[in-house]
């Protein structure tokens, strides 16, 4: 990652070099935090941490700032771990292996951690850096922001001192983001019977692999394939006629992530192996042209394997592939406040098979609390009909829009000023701890914006090198300009 080096802000480059050089999974961030503190321990900065984990460092104004209003400067210590198939890289001991190409950042496999490791970067670089000019400042770290903004609930209210926040967890550069979607997850599991596999059949492992992936709330409208919906369908279209049997389903990962890749071991009679194939083969046609725009690596295959011991009981075989062929994945409906922006949708997340039990893993996002509620009832109507039980997380709240907020004022101002053009005010479809922190501070004034990131929560995930320069620019002169 030496090359990362020789970019230009140099201090911020060379942090987020030393982020990724940190495992930080969700839940599992005590190294990345141990690292900070030993960070503000070497600088005599005082720091605090609470019992959900999270960690804030703080700094003094700049001399002659001491009576400017508080900025408290916010990003999340883990990210999403996500390889592609037959990467060998173990998130919990191996550091990110980042390189350049061309104004992009990137990593061998996996993926970057971008999100939000610029962020945590910026921070300790407006930490080290003795020549800005800042009133005083606070650097939040929370916890398990990615799989279900677990450190901003325990955040507790006092933990900060400051009147204005500045998140720094958005992808897309030159625009403000003032709002986001709440969301939850709802989560289905079906019983099943083993059963001996049926007498004459083989068995072949089919999957779908070469999808782009995605953030589920920022990437949901842009038509991408869902690895669990495409397999799914071509089972239920197909178990009857070529007597298929399921032994296992495994596709997807992580409730925020749009699923890509899938794969199932199925039996089914010997004689009807090649009209299989075949189909199989015709299915991958029709699929790709559907697809031809939004996923032009998608690829389906289709392997012999070893004979599994069972497959499961042809009851729960019926109703998993009509839940998972009717669960609704997918944009539901889009704003009628905000031009462009997705009000609802609900995403496919994960299939996994355990001992005795299927998992189903599913999540809502709305901006809208109504319509939220309303899309997981009728995503958990459809596995109740196939007889899952279900349990529902207690769910996010969505950050209600301020357009007179007075650092977004002073950021748009800023903006214009350094680059010639205004940025775009937006509210977003993902989920950011704003919300939550806006319950527990209801007065706190606060702003979301961070340099281009594309592919986040998947192995395309990268960093774009010139947005990022405008990002560090942008921050350090709305430290200056916050009276």
């Amino acid at each position: 990652m030496s090359e990362l080096l020789n970019l230009e802000p140099a201090q911020l480059w060379k942090h987020f070099v030393d982020v990724l050089k940190i495992p930080r999974p969700s839940d599992h961030e005590k190294q990345i935090r141990d690292f900070l503190i030993q960070f503000a321990v070497n600088r005599n900065l005082a720091y605090e941490s609470d019992l959900a984990g999270n960690l804030i460092i703080r700094k003094a104004a700049s001399s002659g700032r001491e009576s400017v209003a508080g900025v408290c400067l916010q990003s999340h210590l883990d990210m999403v771990c996500e390889k592609n198939a037959g990467t060998d890289f173990d998130f919990l001991t191996d550091p990110i292996q980042a390189y350049i190409d061309g104004d992009w950042v990137k990593a061998k496999g996996t993926t970057l951690g971008g999100d939000d490791g610029i962020g945590i970067a910026a921070q300790m670089a407006v930490l080290d850096d003795t020549d800005l000019v800042h009133g005083p400042v606070e650097c939040l770290f929370t916890v398990a922001e990615e799989t279900g903004l677990n450190g901003a609930f325990g955040l507790q209210p006092g933990f900060m001192q400051s009147e204005i926040l500045l998140n720094l967890d958005s992808e897309d550069e030159g625009e403000l983001f003032i709002g986001c979607a709440g969301g939850m997850d709802l989560t289905a599991w079906f019983d099943y019977l083993q059963e001996f596999v049926p007498d004459g059949h083989i068995t072949v492992k089919l999957g779908v692999k070469g999808l782009i992936g995605g953030h589920s709330g920022d990437d949901i409208h842009k038509g991408l394939g869902n690895a669990n919906k495409i397999l799914s369908r071509f089972l239920w279209q197909n178990a009857d006629d070529f007597e298929i049997r399921i032994n296992n389903f495994n596709g997807g990962n992580l409730r925020n992530a749009i699923a890509r890749e899938a794969e199932s071991i199925i039996t089914l009679p010997e004689n009807k192996k090649e009209e299989l194939l075949k189909a199989f083969m015709n299915y991958q046609t029709e699929i790709r042209f559907e697809f031809i725009k939004t996923e032009p690596d998608l690829e389906l295959w289709f392997n012999d394997c070893d004979m599994p011991e069972w497959v499961i009981d042809e009851d729960c075989q019926c109703n998993l592939l009509n839940a998972l062929y009717a669960c609704p994945h997918g944009v539901h409906s889009w704003s009628q406040t905000i031009p462009g922006l997705v009000e609802t949708s609900s995403n496919l997340a994960a299939v996994k098979f355990n001992e005795d039990r299927i998992k189903v893993t599913t999540s809502q996002r709305s901006s809208l609390e109504s319509a939220k509620e309303n899309m997981s009832n009728m995503v958990e109507s459809v596995f109740l009909l196939a007889g899952a039980f279900t349990e529902r997380s207690t769910g996010y709240p969505g950050w209600n829009p301020n357009p007179d907020s007075p650092v977004l004022k002073i950021t748009e101002q800023a903006y214009q000023d350094l680059f010639n053009q205004k940025p775009l005010v937006k509210a977003i479809h993902a989920g950011l701890e704003c919300g939550l922190f806006l319950e527990k501070y209801p007065k706190m004034d606060m702003i979301s914006f961070g340099p281009t990131i594309k592919g986040v929560h998947s192995p395309d995930e990268r960093l774009n090198i010139p947005t990022t320069v405008k990002f560090w620019k942008l921050l350090t002169e709305v430290l200056k300009r916050i009276e």
